[in-house]
């Protein structure tokens, strides 16, 4: 039997300028993801979320829009026997600067980059991430820009 795993994870869908979200590649799993990680003990989940975009890809000037709510993703680790249930949440961030900060060296695993909203639905390996992103856009087409949250 499997030893039962759960924890809160969070990141973000962040927009720059041109209206491109970041999105980091792995090239070890040969996987394109969003920036997301585990949630500290008695962190905010919008200062996770922020936290890790900056640790995962450097970009640090963000600003908070809105929550775009939250998923739990279940999946199996047969390599250390365990089944894992993640509640992850996902906020909407506009990138204020696009200078970067220094990343520690297992972050360098991650390479940033920028897809153009559709391109992201299509070219992100998890569906959770896809969600999220789908979420980002209809927000976006609501036009809720008078719900700007800064940070």
């Amino acid at each position: 039997m499997r030893r039962r795993v759960s924890y809160d994870a969070a990141g973000g869908v962040v927009l720059d300028e041109q209206g491109a979200i970041l999105v980091l590649y792995r090239s070890r799993n040969n996987e394109i993801r969003l920036p997301k990680g585990h949630v500290e003990a008695r962190e905010l989940l919008e200062d996770a979320a922020a936290r890790e975009i900056r640790e995962e890809s450097g970009y640090a000037d963000l600003q908070l829009i809105t929550s775009l709510g939250v998923q739990v993703v279940e999946f199996d680790l047969p390599e250390k026997n365990q089944h894992v249930m993640r509640q992850e949440f996902y906020f909407l961030f506009r990138l204020g600067s696009p200078r970067q900060v220094a990343r520690d060296a297992h972050e360098l695993q991650f390479e940033p980059g920028w897809l153009k909203l559709d391109e992201a639905v299509v070219h992100l390996s998890y569906e959770t991430e896809r969600e999220f992103v789908r979420r980002a856009r209809a927000w976006l087409d609501r036009g809720d820009e008078g719900l700007v949250h800064t940070r």
